[in-house]
């Protein structure tokens, strides 16, 4: 290797070997015990950016202390796993009239017996005594219409939206196609009344919650054996009772009468909201739900198609070895219950790490005003001297010169002020930012 190239290589490699000296890393350990180094402080005479600076301070208090603190409780430590249990039952008695009086209780139009966090109230039906054999379609199937048997034919065994398999044949003088399957079909064009006395039918909610962070468990029930069986909920008179009529929670999820009524012909489906917040700093005690109630179906004006909310269900029997079913179409209310909810309570950990972030976040006022004074200010060109040092450091520089500039910058500092003293920076006092 000649020599030249050796010399380019030592020259190169001369300030890692100076950085990584015994020398210099000595007098770096020694300077990380002896010495403090602190940002330089700038003070700028400035009206309008000490005003820009000051009213950015005082948004972010307010919004830390008032909003942050206050409102959003942020010295509190929060439990949002709320585990829930939901238990609905109905008490009333319906009375149904058509052909004859049918008197139906609870147990006949809650169906099914039991459900998760929901409930179905049947408020009208339409029965259909059925049994194996053959009829004719029903006449909302408009294909169904015919005049002789092909074209009852023509269009195959199951149709779109058939009742049963068809047979091919064209009954008269009825001018329907004919089907085999359970007969008669059900005509659920014309719906009857809903069911009598629905309206006064109740629904007792029984809730329990748990924060497992905390340990507490809470039920809804406020009120003693004796006045939970007489109270009635109330929006403004009695909140806290566990126990809603059914024409009370219509009306406050529909104001309309007419739709109330037609709710009660086609079905509807109805929302009772539980929320559950919770300051335990408070008390324990403290800690009571909040009801709040919606529809969750849409309104027969603007509904389009299948209005309301409905399903069919059939129960099965023979007799003589012959196969009969009665087949229900029940209208009526669904309810369904969400449980919403979170506890506080104060924690110093979380106290400190809200407050220190609220410190940091007093340097975005700082940032602002340097840009105002940077960039909109006509004496910023000033400030930017003041602000910002620029050092160029070439990277083959020899450890000659870099000693050179290093003893250079030790007298320079001996000779000026002390690194760490405030400087000031005296804009005119009718500077326009």
């Amino acid at each position: 290797m000649s020599e030249t190239t050796c010399a380019k290589i030592k020259r190169h490699c001369q300030p890692f070997t100076h950085a990584f000296g015994l020398t210099h890393m000595k007098s770096a350990l020694i300077s990380m015990v002896t010495e403090y180094e602190t940002p330089k402080i700038i003070t700028i005479h400035s009206y309008s950016i000490a005003l820009t600076c000051r009213f950015v301070q005082l948004v972010i208090v307010f919004y830390a202390f008032a909003y942050l603190m206050w409102y959003k409780r942020g010295y509190q430590d929060r439990d949002p796993s709320l585990i829930s249990s939901v238990t609905l039952k109905v008490t009333g008695i319906g009375r149904f009239d058509k052909n004859n009086t049918i008197t139906l209780d609870n147990a006949d139009f809650i169906i099914p017996p039991q459900e998760n966090n929901a409930l179905f109230i049947m408020t009208n039906f339409i029965r259909t005594d059925q049994q194996r054999k053959r009829c004719i379609e029903g006449f909302d199937i408009r294909d169904a219409a015919c005049a002789n048997d092909t074209h009852c034919q023509a269009l195959g065994p199951y149709p779109p939206k058939s009742n049963g398999r068809w047979t091919g044949k064209c009954r008269q003088p009825e001018g329907r196609c004919e089907i085999e399957g359970w007969c008669p079909v059900e005509n659920d064009n014309d719906k009857p009344e809903p069911m009598m006395g629905s309206l006064n039918f109740t629904i007792f909610v029984k809730n329990f919650v748990e924060f497992t962070r905390f340990g507490i468990a809470r039920t809804n029930i406020f009120h003693d054996s004796v006045a939970i069986t007489q109270c009635l909920y109330h929006p403004v008179h009695d909140q806290l009772c566990p126990v809603f009529r059914v024409g009370d929670l219509l009306n406050i999820v529909e104001p309309d009468t007419d739709e109330r009524h037609k709710m009660l012909i086609s079905g509807g489906v109805v929302r009772i909201k539980i929320d559950w917040m919770c300051n335990l700093d408070l008390g324990n005690e403290k800690c009571k739900p909040i009801y709040s109630f919606g529809r969750l179906d849409s309104r027969s004006r603007d509904e389009q198609f299948s209005f309301g909310f409905n399903f069919r269900y059939a129960s099965h029997w023979k007799v003589k070895n012959r196969s009969h079913r009665t087949l229900t179409k029940a209208f009526g209310l669904r309810l369904i219950v969400t449980v919403n909810g979170e506890a506080g309570r104060f924690d110093f950990l979380v106290l400190t790490l809200n407050i220190g972030s609220m410190i940091g976040v007093l340097g975005l006022a700082t940032f602002i005003c340097d840009i105002v004074a940077l960039y909109f200010c006509k004496q910023g060109s000033i400030y930017r001297k003041q602000k910002f040092q620029t050092v160029k450091l070439a990277s083959t520089a020899s450890l000659s010169t870099i000693q050179k500039h290093l003893t250079l910058n030790d007298e320079l500092d001996k000779n000026n002020q002390p690194r760490n003293k405030r400087m000031n920076s005296h804009l005119p006092a009718g500077d326009e930012c």
